[in-house]
């Protein structure tokens, strides 16, 4: 029989795409997930009844419990940008990591991979960054054995990064950015799940992996990237990290006056987060010693972007009709 792999969170960003990879790779997929029936699009990804959806909350230990069982290895995918509700940083990137870690060891699950993220620091002032360094340093009390993951700003069709800045770029002339002089490493979402695959199954030798794509760029080479993909034109200009520190707060009391209706763009935990560089510390392990080439994002932004083109899809047929002489 094949073998068995549960992947936590297996139905978001990251997680679909090492679903599809071990379902190509001959494996039973678990896609362990709070609403099964929103997951049921994984199913597609391999044979009839080899990837199956089923409901799984990591907060809870009997969950996690029956989603391990029987398991040959595990993937913890699960993330989340803002804590909504009891879904927080620590229930999610603490309590449930450590649940997944623990109740694995204990199962006796052959392997496990924890994706967590660059720039690990318990005294970070990002609140997302030293919960996950909390929860990382549990997976590792629990499972000295696992694969740990550690990407910088992954990007790729659906992905929260370059989707949201371009989306910035249809309103107005001005185009604000902050931490213009921030250093990022972005990688593929693709070559992430490729180093979760081979960390489930035994590929890839236990210990930390920190992952960067080829090129290492400023958040301003980042717009620019973006200007360019989508055919606009902005005045680019940057914004101290006092007066969006100060914007942050007043959007953060009409957050809590609205209830909720209005949201936050840019939270003062995503402030820290842009204060530091995010990029691979320098002899760390990474892509080289998985055998993983990266891709570069130049080489594939465009296959998503261009829905923010003016003229969308049309955009460059437009642009070409330009050129032709009337007869």
């Amino acid at each position: 029989m094949a073998k068995l792999v549960t992947i936590f969170g297996g139905s978001g960003f990251v997680g679909r795409q090492v679903a599809r990879l071990m379902a190509k790779e001959g494996w039973r997929v678990r896609i362990a997930v709070r609403r099964p029936d929103e997951a049921l699009f994984t199913r597609t990804y391999g044979v009839v009844g080899q990837v199956m959806p089923v409901m799984c909350n990591i907060r809870d230990e009997l969950s996690v419990r029956a989603a391990l069982s029987g398991a040959d290895a595990a993937v913890n995918c699960v993330n989340i940008l803002t804590p909504r509700g009891k879904s927080t940083f620590k229930t999610v990137f603490e309590d449930g990591a450590e649940n997944i870690a623990r109740l694995s060891a204990e199962m006796g699950v052959t392997r496990l991979v924890h994706i967590s993220g660059l720039g690990i620091d318990v005294n970070s002032a990002s609140a997302y960054i030293a919960s996950k360094s909390r929860g990382e340093a549990a997976v590792l009390q629990h499972r000295p054995d696992a694969v740990i993951l550690r990407p910088s700003v992954i990007f790729g069709p659906g992905d929260n990064f370059y989707n949201r800045l371009a989306g910035m770029t249809r309103l107005g002339p001005i185009m604000p950015i902050l931490g213009a002089r921030t250093r990022m490493q972005p990688v593929h979402v693709e070559d992430v799940a490729s180093a979760a695959a081979m960390g489930a199954d035994g590929s890839a030798a236990p210990g930390i992996y920190e992952l960067g794509g080829p090129d290492v760029l400023t958040m301003r080479q980042i717009v620019d990237q973006v200007l360019h993909a989508t055919n606009r034109r902005k005045i680019v200009v940057g914004v101290p990290f006092s007066v969006a520190s100060f914007g942050s707060r007043a959007l953060g009391v009409v957050q809590t006056l609205t209830g909720g209706l209005f949201t936050n763009p840019i939270s003062s935990d995503q402030l820290a987060l842009l204060r530091r560089d995010n990029v691979v510390a320098s002899g760390a392990r990474g892509f080289d010693d998985l055998g993983i080439q990266p891709i570069a994002t130049g080489a594939v932004l465009d296959s998503y972007l261009w829905r923010f083109r003016k003229s969308g899809q049309y955009d460059a047929i437009k642009q070409s009709a330009k050129n032709l002489r009337e007869h």
